[in-house]
Protein backbone atom coordinates (compact mmCIF):
# COMPACT_ATOMS: atom_id res chain seq x y z
CA UNK A 1 0.00 0.00 0.00
CA UNK A 2 1.28 3.51 -1.13
CA UNK A 3 2.02 6.15 2.01
CA UNK A 4 1.12 9.57 0.69
CA UNK A 5 2.69 12.70 1.64
CA UNK A 6 0.66 15.73 -0.04
CA UNK A 7 2.93 19.07 0.67
CA UNK A 8 1.04 22.93 0.06
CA UNK A 9 2.74 26.01 0.72
CA UNK A 10 3.35 29.59 -0.11
CA UNK A 11 6.96 29.19 -0.89
CA UNK A 12 6.83 29.06 -4.65
CA UNK A 13 9.25 27.72 -6.83
CA UNK A 14 11.67 29.95 -7.50
CA UNK A 15 14.09 29.20 -4.52
CA UNK A 16 15.46 25.73 -3.39
CA UNK A 17 12.52 25.70 0.21
CA UNK A 18 10.22 22.95 -1.64
CA UNK A 19 13.06 20.55 -2.68
CA UNK A 20 14.45 21.16 0.80
CA UNK A 21 11.60 19.56 2.34
CA UNK A 22 11.03 16.87 -0.29
CA UNK A 23 14.73 15.75 0.92
CA UNK A 24 14.16 16.22 4.65
CA UNK A 25 11.08 13.80 4.22
CA UNK A 26 12.74 11.52 1.57
CA UNK A 27 15.68 11.42 4.07
CA UNK A 28 13.69 10.76 7.31
CA UNK A 29 11.03 8.29 5.91
CA UNK A 30 12.61 6.66 2.10
CA UNK A 31 9.35 4.71 1.57
CA UNK A 32 6.97 7.20 1.07
CA UNK A 33 5.63 9.02 -2.06
CA UNK A 34 5.45 12.26 -1.87
CA UNK A 35 2.91 14.69 -4.04
CA UNK A 36 2.54 18.36 -3.98
CA UNK A 37 -1.01 20.12 -3.84
CA UNK A 38 0.38 23.31 -4.70
CA UNK A 39 2.77 26.01 -3.48
CA UNK A 40 1.19 28.86 -5.37
CA UNK A 41 -0.49 29.79 -2.17
CA UNK A 42 -0.43 33.51 -1.85
CA UNK A 43 2.19 34.69 0.55
CA UNK A 44 0.76 34.54 4.03
CA UNK A 45 -2.96 33.55 3.06
CA UNK A 46 -4.10 31.09 5.72
CA UNK A 47 -7.34 31.61 4.41
CA UNK A 48 -6.49 29.94 0.98
CA UNK A 49 -4.50 27.88 2.69
CA UNK A 50 -7.62 26.11 4.52
CA UNK A 51 -9.39 26.61 1.36
CA UNK A 52 -7.35 24.62 -0.99
CA UNK A 53 -6.59 21.70 1.93
CA UNK A 54 -10.84 21.39 1.55
CA UNK A 55 -10.75 21.53 -1.89
CA UNK A 56 -8.40 18.31 -1.94
CA UNK A 57 -7.97 16.22 1.10
CA UNK A 58 -11.02 13.94 0.96
CA UNK A 59 -9.90 12.82 -2.57
CA UNK A 60 -7.27 11.15 -1.44
CA UNK A 61 -6.87 7.69 0.37
CA UNK A 62 -7.30 7.57 3.85
CA UNK A 63 -4.24 7.78 5.74
CA UNK A 64 -2.81 10.09 3.56
CA UNK A 65 -0.93 12.98 5.64
CA UNK A 66 -1.05 16.55 4.29
CA UNK A 67 1.53 19.44 5.49
CA UNK A 68 0.11 22.60 5.10
CA UNK A 69 2.87 25.27 5.84
CA UNK A 70 1.45 29.09 5.59
CA UNK A 71 2.97 30.21 8.70
CA UNK A 72 3.46 33.69 8.99
CA UNK A 73 4.09 33.52 12.64
CA UNK A 74 6.64 30.95 12.29
CA UNK A 75 9.39 31.10 15.58
CA UNK A 76 6.45 32.30 17.38
CA UNK A 77 4.35 30.58 20.18
CA UNK A 78 1.71 29.19 17.94
CA UNK A 79 1.52 25.95 17.97
CA UNK A 80 2.39 23.07 15.69
CA UNK A 81 -0.43 20.57 15.18
CA UNK A 82 -1.38 16.97 13.74
CA UNK A 83 -4.99 16.65 13.07
CA UNK A 84 -6.69 13.37 12.38
CA UNK A 85 -9.85 14.14 10.21
CA UNK A 86 -13.16 12.50 10.56
CA UNK A 87 -12.40 11.60 7.09
CA UNK A 88 -9.40 9.18 7.87
CA UNK A 89 -6.89 11.76 6.85
CA UNK A 90 -3.86 13.65 8.72
CA UNK A 91 -3.07 17.53 8.37
CA UNK A 92 0.24 18.88 9.75
CA UNK A 93 0.59 22.81 10.31
CA UNK A 94 0.52 25.34 12.81
CA UNK A 95 -2.67 25.95 14.50
CA UNK A 96 -3.31 29.19 12.82
CA UNK A 97 -6.35 29.04 11.37
CA UNK A 98 -5.63 26.86 8.01
CA UNK A 99 -7.55 23.70 9.64
CA UNK A 100 -11.09 25.96 9.40
CA UNK A 101 -12.75 24.83 6.55
CA UNK A 102 -11.16 21.23 6.98
CA UNK A 103 -13.14 21.45 10.86
CA UNK A 104 -16.49 22.96 9.22
CA UNK A 105 -17.27 20.81 6.27
CA UNK A 106 -15.08 17.47 6.97
CA UNK A 107 -15.02 17.24 10.63
CA UNK A 108 -11.90 16.77 13.55
CA UNK A 109 -11.54 13.80 15.14
CA UNK A 110 -8.42 14.57 17.17
CA UNK A 111 -5.69 16.82 17.07
CA UNK A 112 -1.81 16.36 18.72
CA UNK A 113 0.48 19.26 19.16
CA UNK A 114 4.22 18.69 18.35
CA UNK A 115 6.43 19.56 20.67
CA UNK A 116 8.80 21.65 18.12
CA UNK A 117 11.85 21.12 20.64
CA UNK A 118 11.80 16.98 20.40
CA UNK A 119 9.64 15.52 17.34
CA UNK A 120 12.19 17.64 14.69
CA UNK A 121 14.88 17.21 11.88
CA UNK A 122 17.90 16.20 13.55
CA UNK A 123 20.44 19.00 13.71
CA UNK A 124 17.58 21.75 13.27
CA UNK A 125 17.96 22.89 16.72
CA UNK A 126 19.11 26.37 15.85
CA UNK A 127 16.94 27.19 12.59
CA UNK A 128 13.93 28.97 13.47
CA UNK A 129 12.66 30.22 10.17
CA UNK A 130 11.97 27.06 8.10
CA UNK A 131 9.98 24.41 10.21
CA UNK A 132 7.97 23.66 6.75
CA UNK A 133 11.40 21.75 6.28
CA UNK A 134 12.36 21.10 10.04
CA UNK A 135 8.99 20.19 11.42
CA UNK A 136 6.22 19.73 9.52
CA UNK A 137 7.57 17.81 6.85
CA UNK A 138 9.35 15.89 9.34
CA UNK A 139 6.53 15.02 11.52
CA UNK A 140 4.56 14.45 8.35
CA UNK A 141 6.93 11.94 6.44
CA UNK A 142 7.07 9.91 10.18
CA UNK A 143 3.13 10.10 10.27
CA UNK A 144 2.67 8.99 6.45
CA UNK A 145 5.35 6.31 6.48
CA UNK A 146 3.15 5.12 9.80
CA UNK A 147 0.08 6.69 10.83
CA UNK A 148 0.62 5.11 14.24
CA UNK A 149 3.04 7.90 15.11
CA UNK A 150 0.16 10.13 15.19
CA UNK A 151 -0.42 8.03 19.03
CA UNK A 152 2.58 8.72 20.23
CA UNK A 153 2.55 12.20 20.62
CA UNK A 154 1.18 12.90 24.01
CA UNK A 155 -0.37 16.13 23.95
CA UNK A 156 -4.23 16.22 22.59
CA UNK A 157 -5.71 19.19 22.43
CA UNK A 158 -9.45 20.35 22.72
CA UNK A 159 -10.75 21.37 19.98
CA UNK A 160 -12.49 24.43 21.14
CA UNK A 161 -9.11 25.69 21.77
CA UNK A 162 -7.69 26.03 18.40
CA UNK A 163 -7.80 29.04 16.22
CA UNK A 164 -10.70 29.01 13.69
CA UNK A 165 -10.89 31.67 10.81
CA UNK A 166 -14.66 33.11 10.34
CA UNK A 167 -15.86 31.23 7.37
CA UNK A 168 -19.63 32.79 7.56
CA UNK A 169 -22.74 30.94 6.20
CA UNK A 170 -24.81 32.00 3.17
CA UNK A 171 -27.61 34.11 4.41
CA UNK A 172 -31.60 33.76 3.21
CA UNK A 173 -33.49 37.03 3.03
CA UNK A 174 -36.57 38.18 1.20
CA UNK A 175 -34.44 39.81 -0.85
CA UNK A 176 -32.29 36.78 -2.20
CA UNK A 177 -29.36 34.97 -0.65
CA UNK A 178 -26.22 36.61 0.00
CA UNK A 179 -22.68 34.67 0.14
CA UNK A 180 -19.18 35.42 0.08
CA UNK A 181 -16.64 35.54 -2.78
CA UNK A 182 -14.61 32.74 -0.98
CA UNK A 183 -11.95 31.74 -3.94
CA UNK A 184 -10.86 32.00 -7.79
CA UNK A 185 -10.89 29.16 -10.28
CA UNK A 186 -7.29 30.60 -10.08
CA UNK A 187 -6.09 30.15 -13.91
CA UNK A 188 -10.01 30.73 -15.56
CA UNK A 189 -10.69 33.57 -13.53
CA UNK A 190 -14.06 31.93 -12.02
CA UNK A 191 -15.40 32.89 -8.66
CA UNK A 192 -16.14 30.76 -5.99
CA UNK A 193 -18.94 31.28 -3.71
CA UNK A 194 -19.53 29.72 -0.18
CA UNK A 195 -23.44 29.22 -1.37
CA UNK A 196 -24.30 25.55 -1.56
CA UNK A 197 -26.25 24.07 -4.20
CA UNK A 198 -28.91 23.02 -1.80
CA UNK A 199 -29.16 26.41 -0.72
CA UNK A 200 -30.34 26.96 -4.40
CA UNK A 201 -33.12 24.74 -4.60
CA UNK A 202 -34.03 25.22 -1.45
CA UNK A 203 -34.72 28.45 -2.99
CA UNK A 204 -36.52 27.08 -5.63
CA UNK A 205 -33.86 28.50 -7.77
CA UNK A 206 -32.77 25.30 -10.96
CA UNK A 207 -30.66 25.83 -13.49
CA UNK A 208 -32.14 27.11 -16.56
CA UNK A 209 -33.32 30.48 -14.28
CA UNK A 210 -31.98 33.62 -14.79
CA UNK A 211 -30.25 35.61 -11.73
CA UNK A 212 -29.52 38.99 -10.56
CA UNK A 213 -26.27 39.03 -9.56
CA UNK A 214 -25.10 41.72 -7.43
CA UNK A 215 -21.02 41.71 -6.17
CA UNK A 216 -20.11 44.09 -3.27
CA UNK A 217 -16.87 45.03 -2.14
CA UNK A 218 -17.16 46.45 1.21
CA UNK A 219 -20.80 47.10 0.44
CA UNK A 220 -20.10 49.05 -2.31
CA UNK A 221 -21.61 47.73 -5.79
CA UNK A 222 -18.70 46.51 -8.03
CA UNK A 223 -20.79 44.30 -10.57
CA UNK A 224 -24.43 44.06 -11.45
CA UNK A 225 -26.10 42.06 -14.10
CA UNK A 226 -28.87 39.27 -14.93
CA UNK A 227 -27.03 36.13 -15.76
CA UNK A 228 -27.80 32.57 -16.70
CA UNK A 229 -27.78 29.87 -14.13
CA UNK A 230 -26.38 27.39 -16.52
CA UNK A 231 -24.95 23.43 -16.79
CA UNK A 232 -21.55 24.58 -17.99
CA UNK A 233 -19.76 27.70 -19.88
CA UNK A 234 -20.97 26.47 -23.08
CA UNK A 235 -24.51 26.85 -22.17
CA UNK A 236 -23.86 30.60 -23.20
CA UNK A 237 -21.69 32.54 -26.33
CA UNK A 238 -18.25 33.28 -25.98
CA UNK A 239 -17.83 36.04 -23.95
CA UNK A 240 -20.72 35.62 -21.76
CA UNK A 241 -20.93 35.14 -18.03
CA UNK A 242 -23.07 32.28 -16.49
CA UNK A 243 -23.60 31.34 -13.15
CA UNK A 244 -22.46 27.47 -12.74
CA UNK A 245 -22.37 24.88 -9.98
CA UNK A 246 -18.40 24.03 -9.33
CA UNK A 247 -16.46 20.78 -8.14
CA UNK A 248 -17.13 21.40 -4.46
CA UNK A 249 -20.93 21.57 -5.09
CA UNK A 250 -21.63 25.45 -4.96
CA UNK A 251 -22.73 27.94 -7.01
CA UNK A 252 -19.71 29.87 -8.91
CA UNK A 253 -19.37 32.57 -11.76
CA UNK A 254 -17.85 32.90 -14.89
CA UNK A 255 -16.89 33.97 -18.15
CA UNK A 256 -16.97 31.54 -21.40
CA UNK A 257 -13.34 31.56 -22.68
CA UNK A 258 -12.76 34.45 -20.27
CA UNK A 259 -11.50 35.69 -16.98
CA UNK A 260 -14.33 36.82 -14.30
CA UNK A 261 -11.92 38.17 -11.77
CA UNK A 262 -9.17 40.03 -14.22
CA UNK A 263 -12.19 41.61 -16.33
CA UNK A 264 -14.30 42.47 -13.45
CA UNK A 265 -11.44 43.54 -10.67
CA UNK A 266 -13.40 41.31 -8.56
CA UNK A 267 -11.27 39.90 -5.29
CA UNK A 268 -11.84 37.20 -2.59
CA UNK A 269 -12.50 37.20 0.60
CA UNK A 270 -15.08 38.45 3.28
CA UNK A 271 -15.56 41.99 2.51
CA UNK A 272 -17.00 40.10 -1.06
CA UNK A 273 -20.39 39.52 -0.93
CA UNK A 274 -22.90 38.21 -3.41
CA UNK A 275 -26.07 38.61 -3.86
CA UNK A 276 -28.63 36.57 -6.09
CA UNK A 277 -32.17 36.54 -6.42
CA UNK A 278 -33.76 34.68 -9.14
CA UNK A 279 -35.36 36.90 -12.60
CA UNK A 280 -39.27 36.71 -12.05
CA UNK A 281 -41.02 35.91 -14.91
CA UNK A 282 -37.41 34.18 -16.89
Amino acid sequence: MKKFLVLQSDFGLDDGAVAAMYGAAYFTAPEITIHDLTHGIEPYNIFQGSYRLFQALTYWPKGSVFVSVVDPGVGSQRKSIVAKTKSGHYVVTPDNGTLSHIAKYVGLDQVRQIDEAVNRLPHSQDSHTFHGRDVYVYNGALLAQDNAFFESLPIQLDLSELTYLDLGDPVVSEEGIQGTIDILDIRFGSLWTNIPLETLQANNIHQGDYLEIVIKEHGQERYREQVLFGRSFAAVAIGRPIAYVNSLIRLALGINQGNFALGYKIGTGNQWTIHIKKVKGA
